[in-house]
Parts: structure tokens; sequence; C-alpha cells
């Protein structure tokens, strides 16, 4: 009897998710229910899909308005209805056009106007799938319509937004957030109407009890819809079925590539190799994921003809299928990769392919994507209120002031000071809090299927101008709809760029091919970098977790830094599993401490989990489970799935199995906690081979060619450091780095033999017109002779020439900054009637004789951090306080135990909120000779000796050992003086 239903996906108007929808819906006894969100389709398949749970016949639609102004609710007939109105609907999104008041001819559509509508207009003329809805409301003014009349048109049409005065509450609230007003201030034609509700059967009944036609003809309309999907075990793929033009031909293609690539990946096929292909050609073919194989060989095969470099990963890099293809280049034999994680017979989806480009690149490919292939829309997440936001929101509101809303939002008040607003300020936020509260794009995803997309979903059409659907990840595998992973990275632009730049800065050298990676993983030299921790720049394995992890692992080698790359995740770090692997990696002795049958599954990792795929074999070899169920485990541990009935049932079939076999509740538990703690955090293993690839890459051109590489870092705008320490590990690299030039620095920053000229883009306030135009300028007619040459041929301001002098921009004329400062202000004041129109004599200038005006490296360095964010001096020389006696980070070792002081510059900072839930912080510092030093700070130092920002640090504490990586246990810091600009005093 309800045809006109919203769920919050009714963004910042409905109440309640879809589920609680049916919920209700079940407990009022209905058996048949429609979904009609306003302009969203966001909630109707998980709709359909969950509606079987409370035996409800599910009908879904469209609430079709203009801001609030409702025009009519469009309900599908059937699946091509659902596809009528999506279209409908995407095509007024994507143009942002406004709903007219009739709705066009559907053929499998129902459209039912409100009486309210029809009556503005004046209707008098309805098509057979047009119908009036009257509401409970709508009674009591019916009867002195004409439309009282109309006895086989009216139906049913009572909203259900809210549930009860609390959902009314917060929708009023939620509108008035969407308004961005004042509560006090909300229109009552914002709001729907408190009678807005489900009411019982029989009640509603008693509404109609003199319209009881209206009664039947709504039954009879929704008789006359039905939805049909498969969701679970029943769906098929959704995904683009054929390649080509037959299953036959696209087999033959897949086959004829393995082909191709095996004698190019595999000079001399072992039979080991020859056995793999063949299972997993079969295997591929058995589950029809041939397609999705040729598809993302089609991406790759574009990306390799434009020349882009990609990194292909995710569970398909498992696969020797898509080695030999070319949509990885990790070697499944040489890693023994585990086939059954990445395809097995009961697994229903495909492998996933995380397909990485250059984040300069990623566009084009997309848009290649979508010129390329039918049925294509990008992924949709939904972003949803969190508790502070919404507090903060709730608080504007309400016209608190900013600080009253600071002090909730953290959560500094006691209840009894609070005063009914700030009640209900927590109390609605607390209800609110994950709702949905604006659709987004994910930041990969890219559905490519048979059918038209509008078969699932309307569309929107956000800024990236590519169509994107309203469901998110969780429903489209639901419904058998697979994402293709296309990212965009840093790293790999940064690999590109260095070639390039080599090219230019080293003509000598001879090409390189960066796809020679077991060359690389065999270069001591490179290895000895990973050993060292000294990878800085480099993707995935810079950080200061990553540098200590890898020198506690005592890293020097490929197979080392694919267990490091999965180690490091949160997962295996939580559990504690990263430590154990350390202590079984550095003392071969505690091997044996791992449980037999643990030891057999995963000898290389010395019984312990690392891997996603780990938690298969497992599953399947320790505790029994088949190779589905095991799998529907892996993805229960990532998020939403985890509540799924199924995830509860393998979890409880585990437990069951292990006591059958007789392990004790001590071990299983053991086992259990361990993939419950860091299954959805680890990696597959063939994902860190991938990682580890390009890491080695990076890493090769690192050792050998730094300077170039340091360049590719910093114009591709850094990674996990800020640009000041990129600048520091290119000087420590042997560079000799310039503050920007006029003739010789460019937008980016460049190279020349082992200088390097930062780019005028570093300098903050500095226009971009102003940087065109003296690049375009010297670009054609060569390099400036002086300032009055500078000023003779590019317009310019007092206050764009002021920074370019102050950086030092004009240093080759060997004039002090000063006075060439005061030259300019009297030239361009001189001369105040300037045109863009190329002058065809030089001008003559009068020379302006000034006083001696002193200067020192102290202003430099000054006007350096204000233009640049950071300087190219020595910051240690800026201290303007002695230096106490101190050792360096390379002696740490030899003081273990000991208090000592070292002075490092900040180079990064967090917080971690420990078991206890009291804060700690984990710093990196360099120190004098520009080496790292870590410390960690325990919460009684975090509060009582907090870091200010960056700079240099009296670092006093106790040195602490971890498998021969120092640290220093800080007992007290203290920021150190700079020397003061002297220009001030």
């Amino acid at each position: 009897m309800y045809l006109n239903c919203h769920s919050y996906y009714s963004l910042r108007f409905g109440t309640f998710s879809e589920v609680e929808l049916l919920e209700m819906a079940a407990s009022y006894g209905l058996k048949s229910l429609a979904l009609t969100d306003i302009n969203n389709t966001s909630a109707c398949l998980n709709f359909i899909r969950k509606s079987k749970d409370f035996g409800i016949k599910p009908i879904v639609g469209i609430d079709f308005r203009n801001g609030t102004k409702q025009q009519f609710v469009g309900l599908a007939r059937n699946n091509e209805g659902f596809y009528e109105l999506n279209s409908f609907l995407s095509r007024y999104s994507h143009d942002k056009l406004t709903i007219p008041n009739i709705a066009p001819e559907f053929e499998n559509a129902f459209i039912i106007y409100p009486l309210e509508q029809v009556m503005q207009m004046e209707k008098t003329t309805f098509k057979t799938y047009e119908y009036i809805g009257i509401s409970i409301e709508d009674l009591k003014r019916l009867p002195f319509t004409i439309y009282k009349s109309y006895t086989d048109k009216l139906v049913v049409q009572q909203q259900v937004t809210i549930r009860s005065k609390r959902d009314f509450n917060a929708h009023r609230l939620l509108r008035a957030i969407d308004n961005n007003i004042l509560l006090s201030k909300l229109s009552k034609s914002e709001e729907c109407r408190e009678t807005d509700k489900m009411y019982a059967l029989d009640e509603l009944k008693e509404h109609f009890q003199q319209f009881d036609f209206i009664l039947d003809n709504t039954e009879q309309l929704l008789e006359q819809c039905t939805m049909h999907f498969e969701f679970g075990n029943d769906r098929i793929s959704q995904n683009q079925s054929l390649y080509l033009e037959s299953e036959e031909a696209d087999f033959k293609l897949l086959k004829e590539l393995c082909d191709k690539g095996l004698p190019k990946r595999y000079a001399n096929p072992s039979q080991k190799v020859k056995d793999r292909l063949q299972i997993e050609l079969k295997t591929i073919r058995e589950m029809s994921f041939v397609s999705y194989f040729l598809i993302n060989w089609d991406i790759v095969n574009y990306s390799k003809q434009k020349g882009f470099v990609h990194v292909g990963r995710g569970s398909g890099a498992n696969s020797i299928v898509a080695y030999l293809i070319g949509i990885t280049d990790v070697d499944p034999i040489e890693l023994d990769l585990y086939f059954e994680r990445f395809i097995n017979p009961y697994r229903t989806s495909p492998p996933d392919f995380d397909i990485d480009f250059s984040w300069k690149e990623r566009e084009e490919i997309t848009e290649y994507i979508f010129g390329r292939f039918k049925n294509v829309a990008l992924l949709a997440v939904y972003n949803t209120f969190k508790y502070r936001a919404v507090v903060r929101e709730l608080g504007k509101v309400f016209g608190w002031p900013k600080e009253e809303i600071d002090k909730i939002s953290v959560g500094r008040y006691q209840k009894p000071e609070l005063d009914e607003f700030g009640a209900l300020v927590i109390k609605y936020g607390k209800l609110i809090q994950g709702f949905p509260n604006y659709v987004s794009v994910h930041s990969c995803g890219i559905l490519i299927l048979d059918k038209p997309i509008h078969y699932f979903s309307a569309t929107d059409m956000p800024p990236k101008g590519f169509p994107t659907v309203q469901f998110d990840m969780i429903i489209a595998e639901d419904v058998g709809i697979f994402k293709f992973d296309i990212l965009g990275q840093r790293g790999l632009a940064k690999i590109k760029d260095t070639l390039e730049i080599i090219k230019y800065n080293r003509p000598e050298v001879p090409p390189i091919d960066i796809t020679e990676v077991e060359k690389f993983k065999r270069d001591p030299k490179v290895n000895a970098l990973l050993k060292a921790g000294k990878a800085t720049g480099a993707y995935y394995v810079e950080s200061p977790a990553m540098r200590g992890l890898m020198q506690k692992l005592q890293t020097q080698d490929y197979l080392g830094l694919v267990a490091a790359s999965s180690i490091i995740r949160p997962g295996v770090s939580s559990s504690g599993m990263k430590q154990e692997f350390i202590k079984r990696q550095r003392h071969p002795e505690r091997r044996k401490e791992g449980h037999p049958i643990l030891l057999e599954i995963m000898p290389e990792t010395y019984g312990i989990m690392v891997y996603q795929e780990d938690v298969l074999k497992v599953a399947n070899q320790f505790a029994g489970l088949t190779l589905g169920e095991a799998d529907v485990l892996r993805r229960g541990m990532s998020g939403k799935f985890r509540s799924r009935a199924e995830f509860v049932a393998v979890e409880e079939k585990f437990i069951a199995n292990c006591r059958a076999r007789g392990y004790d509740d001590h071990l299983t538990f053991e086992v259990w906690n361990q993939i419950k703690s860091f299954a959805g955090y680890a990696f597959a293993k063939g994902h860190s081979a991938s990682y580890a690839v390009e890491s080695y890459q990076s890493l090769y051109l690192k050792c050998y060619y730094p300077l170039e590489f340091m360049v590719a870092v910093l114009n591709n705008g850094g990674g996990f450091y800020s640009t000041e320490h990129y600048v520091h590990e290119a000087m420590q690299c042997g560079g000799q780095v310039e503050a920007p030039c006029i003739n010789h620095s460019d937008h980016p920053n460049i190279i020349i033999g082992d200088t390097i000229y930062l780019g005028l883009g570093y300098l903050k306030n500095l226009e971009h017109y102003t940087v065109k135009r003296l690049l375009t300028e010297r670009n054609f007619n060569g390099a400036y002779t002086s300032l009055d040459d500078f000023i003779d041929r590019v317009l310019i301001s007092i206050e764009q020439l002021t920074i370019l002098i102050r950086i030092g921009a004009f240093r080759f004329t060997g004039i002090a900054k000063a006075e060439l400062q005061w030259q300019a202000i009297f030239k361009l004041n001189a001369s105040k009637q300037r045109t863009v129109q190329k002058q065809l004599f030089k001008p003559d200038h009068k020379t302006f004789v000034l006083p001696k005006l002193p200067s020192n490296w102290i202003e430099d360095a000054y006007d350096q951090m204000e233009l640049l964010g950071f300087t190219l001096y020595d910051y240690f020389s800026l201290i303007d306080e002695p230096f106490k006696n101190s050792i360096k980070a390379k002696d740490m070792c030899g003081h273990v135990g000991q208090v000592v002081l070292l002075y490092g510059k900040l180079v990064n900072t967090r917080f971690h909120e420990a078991s206890n839930e009291k804060l700690m912080r984990f710093c990196t510092f360099i120190d004098q000779q520009g080496d790292y030093f870590d410390t960690v700070h325990f919460h009684d130092t975090v509060e009582r000796y907090p870091i200010h920002g960056m700079g240099v640090y009296e670092c006093y504490g106790k040195v602490i050992e971890e498998f021969g990586f120092c640290s220093i246990e800080i007992i007290k810091t203290r920021k150190l003086a700079l020397k003061p600009d002297p220009r001030l005093n």
C-alpha cells in the first residue's frame, strides 16, 4: 500500500536505512513495498536484496523533485522500467536541468502525481500509466475536487519519511543543515509533514474506508510491478562478457597472447610453468573470466603504446596468465604464489587487478576506457556524517558560538554542564552519525558492463566529467558487478620523469630499460640501500616505519622486501605477528617454536600468517574449510562484510572444525584471532610483490642516478616527507641546490650537471602569469643580462619583482639584493606608463647612486624561509645558542641503555593512540651530519614537552635497541632558538 517511501539515501531528508524501512514494513504485516528515494537510486539494489529476508515483494522507483517540491513519483513496472526511470533522471542530473511538471512517456513505468500537483496544473487527462496520489491528509479535500470522480486513477500515496517525533526532529535538523540556515529559519516548505509515516494496514484502511476503491487500485498497481536481480551465490557476472565476437574468439586471443609472452618471460620454460599455464587457462575459461583478463590487457596494452609506465597488482598478480600477457610484472613461479588466492572453483568474483599509472596519465587512461568500451561508469562511494562533523553542523543550526561547538565536538564537556540545546546536539549527533551525507567518486573503481549502466542505477556527472553510478562497491559486488581498478600514483611518475631527466642531463648514458627488474634485484648496491634503510624518495619503502623495519629484518633481497611490504600493514603489525616474524627471521632457532601444522602450511614465513592467501591456506588446510568458505572468511575481514550472515556461519564452522580435529581451544582461538586481527589489512603476496617491483625500479634509479631521481621526486610533489627534506636528501646525494634564478630556473625544478635549480613554482606569491611571461620571453629572446634588461623585456609589478630580487634570482649580476631592490623601485616608478607591446628601441636607464647597503647570509636564509617555506642554508648554523656535549646518530648503538643528548632537525612527526588510549608520539630527526634518528615520546612526555613544528630540537633520552635498530626514548625535548633576522634590529 506504500508507493512513496524514503530511506536516508534521500540525502539530508530521510531518517532511516532501507533495511530499517523493511523491518518496519514487516512489523506492520506488509507483503509489498516501494522504495522511492528523492532523485536517487542508491539503496534500490540492496533494498531488493534484503527484501527476501523479510518476505516482502520489493518495488523500486524514484521520487522526482525540484528541491523539496515533488513533481511526480516514478515506479518501475519491471527491470526495463527501472532502466527508463534511471535514464530519465540521469539526463536531468547530468545537465543540471529542472524536472518538468509532466513526466515523459514510459513504456514500463508508472507515474504518480501528487494531488497538489495535478490541482496546480489543472491536469484532466491521464495516460494509462499515470495516476493521482492521495495521502491521508489529502482525504480531507478530495471530496471537494473534480478528481473524486477519477475512480480508476486514484491510488494511495502516503509518503513515508519518518517513524516518530524523534525522526521528525532529526529530519528538520537535516533540512536546516542542507540549507545552511538556523533551525528557527527553516521554512515549512522544506520539511515533510509529521504525518508522513507508515501506519498499520488496519489503520490505513480505516482512513480510506470511504474510498476503498483507492486501496483496490493501489493493490492492483503493486501487483503489476515485479523486479528481479540475482544476488549472492545465485548472481551472475554483469561485467562485459565478451571482448571479441564470441567466447571461442576471446579464448583463442588469450591463448595466443600467452604463447607470445611465454618466451619473453621464460627463456626455457619448465614443466611447472607449462602445467601452471594450462591449469590457469582452463580455470579462467570455465569460470568465464576470459574477457575480464582481456579488458585489463587492452588497457595496459594501450598504456604501453603511449609509452606510459604501469604496475599491475592485487590478487591477480598471483596469475601466470597475467604475467605472460603483461598485466603484471610478478613471476608467480619464482615467488610460489598461491593460485587459489586469485581464482578457485568456488570463487564467483574475478581476481582483483589494481593497475597503477602515473597520476599525470590516469585521466587519459580513463578517457580511453570510456571511449573504447560501451557501457562504462565510475563507481561511487558515500561519505557519511562523522560524529564531530555532525555536531559542528548541529551547533551551527542551533546558533551556538564556535567555542561551545569546539568544546562538544572534541568531547571536552561534562553532562551537568550541558544546557537543553547541548543535550539535543549530543542526542541527535549520535542519531545522525553514520547517515550518508553526499555521494562521491570511488578512488579507482570503473565499471564496464554488458547491459547499459542505467539498468542498475541512475548516474550523476561529477566534476571529473565521467558518469558515476549511485551505489558503492559492496552493493556492486552483491549484484555481480566487479570493478576495474585504475589508480594514479606519484611513484610511477617519478620513475618516468627520472628516465627523461637522465636523457637530457646525461646524454652519454645508454637508454635504460626500467623493466629489467631481475637485474635490479641482483644488484648488490641496490640491495645495500634496502638493508641500510637509505630509500628516501623510493615508493613504499621510504617511511620511517619501513626504514626501521628493513633494518630490523636486515632486508637485502627481493623476497625479503616482498615480506616486509605486507608485514608493515596494520593488521600484521597489531596482531604481534610482525615482532614474531622478525625474531624468527633474525634467530633461526626460534622458527621451531611455530605449530608444526602452521609451519608445514607456511614454511617460507616460518609458520606466521603474513599474506592474505595465508588466511585461505590456514582456513582450508588447518581448519578444513572449503576454498569457497575460506574466501568468504578472507572477504569478511574487510569492513562491511563482517556482519553478513555467511561470514558468521563460516566463523562458527572454523571453530567447530578445529575442535573436531582435536585442537585445544587455546590454539584454535589464537589462530582465529590472528586471522581476525589482520586479514582485512594484509596484502596478497602477489600484491606485495608488485609493490616490491616498483620499489626496486625506484631504488635502482636512486642508486645510480640519485640527483636526477631526486629532481623527479621533487617535481612530482614528493612523497612521505616535506619538500625541504627531499631538498636535503638531494644535497646528501652530492647535489648543489640553488635558489630560483631568472636565467636557469623553469617552473619545475631542473638539473644541469650536478646543480639543481629550484623551480619558480616554489615561490609562494609569485603569480602564474609572471612566471609564464618571464619564461616565454627568455625562451624566445635569450637570457637576461641585467636588472634593466629584465625590466625592459618583462611586464612586471614592483611587488612581483621584489619577490624575485629577495630570493636571489638576480644574483648573477653580482649586485647586493638591497641595492637591487632600491634600483627596482626607482626604475619602475620612473617609467609608470608600461605596455605589453614589445619596444623597438631600448630605453635609456638612469643610474642611481646608492649608499653601501650591508647584508648577510642570515637575511637570505629568512627570505628563503618566507618565500620558499624552507632555507637552503644549514639549519644548524642558524641556531643562536651553543651546542652542549652530545652524540651523533651513528653512535647511538654504542650507548644502548644510556641516557644521551642528541641534536636533531625535525623531519617527520606523528601521533599514535596506545592500547591504554593514551597518546604517544613518534618523531624522525636528522643530526648535523644528515643521519636519521627516531624518537619515541610516551604520553607524559607528549604533554610536558610538545613538538612545535619544524626546527632543531635538543633530544634528551635513553637509547633503546630492538633487533639492532636504535632509537631514543625521550625524557625531555627543547626547541632551540634561531638567530634573529638582523633587519628587525
